[in-house]
């Protein structure tokens, strides 16, 4: 098989675990290794964390990224070999992902701008549960939710936290953001919302003061927020190689079937 000119530039970044490192080391020998601003692709290899950590990196770059896995949890990633790399790079398919952007306004008026790959998620800071008022597109569809917090999360974050908070997963190529709330407790049984990946989501927290609340993106925090404006940035497109028959539609619709 030919091998594209644009995958010919290979960088190669790990995680610092040993199994990671030794691996970087061994692909780096028989590949070579570029300086990731050089390089037609960037192999990734460790967890999903990794995976996460390089595309933020990488997030006006528009290169493309394939992960193989040597870490704890691979859900974004590839079967690990170093045997025919660039075949596989080759024949990769390309899964294109578009970020949330999160505003957060913290209550001394500092705006706090960061983008989140698998979710915009607010928490609780205290022992008590969180007021907030939720508004999409402008207009209010909760007056008060009563909870531990609530997240905004993308399709290819469906399955991370989301799923854990038993928010629904989406597929890949879902127009959609899920929109679900952490342990709430009232309104009790609302169990979250399905949204247009087009919609502003707006969360107020109400009594910041006595009840504080901090606003994460994927790992960026800000603390004490009074207003958080979610949004997904459709001016940066991310790009994500996989196998051909591990994509990561394949691999998102095998969850919801359990296994």
């Amino acid at each position: 098989m030919t091998t594209p000119k644009a995958y010919e530039r290979i960088a190669f970044v790990a995680s610092p675990s040993p199994e990671a490192r030794e691996a970087q080391e061994a692909l780096i020998r028989r590949y070579g290794n570029a300086a990731p601003e050089n390089a037609d692709v960037i192999v990734a290899l460790g967890g999903d964390g990794l995976m996460l950590q390089t595309l933020h990196r990488r997030l006006n770059s528009n290169t493309p990224i394939y992960g193989m896995h040597r870490g704890t949890v691979g859900f974004l990633m590839n079967e690990y070999s170093e045997d025919d790399l660039l075949a596989r790079l080759a024949a990769a398919k390309v899964t294109i992902i578009h970020p949330l952007l999160m505003r957060a306004t913290d209550i001394h008026g500092i705006e706090h701008r960061h983008h989140a790959i698998n979710e915009v998620a607010l928490f609780r800071q205290t022992h008590q549960a969180a007021r907030l008022r939720i508004l999409v597109d402008g207009r209010e569809r909760m007056a008060e939710l009563v909870a531990d917090g609530v997240m905004v999360a993308t399709p290819a974050g469906s399955t991370a936290y989301n799923l854990s908070a038993q928010g629904p997963i989406l597929p890949i190529h879902a127009q959609l953001l899920a929109l679900t709330p952490i342990s709430p407790f009232r309104p009790r049984r609302w169990r979250g919302a399905l949204l247009p990946n087009s919609a502003q989501v707006v969360i107020e927290v109400l009594e910041g003061d006595k009840r504080p609340v901090a606003a994460v993106a994927d790992h960026d925090e800000a603390r004490d927020v009074s207003r958080v404006t979610v949004t997904s940035d459709r001016s940066l497109s991310l790009k994500m190689l996989f196998d051909p028959g591990h994509s990561l539609e394949e691999r998102i619709l095998s969850e919801q079937f359990g296994y």
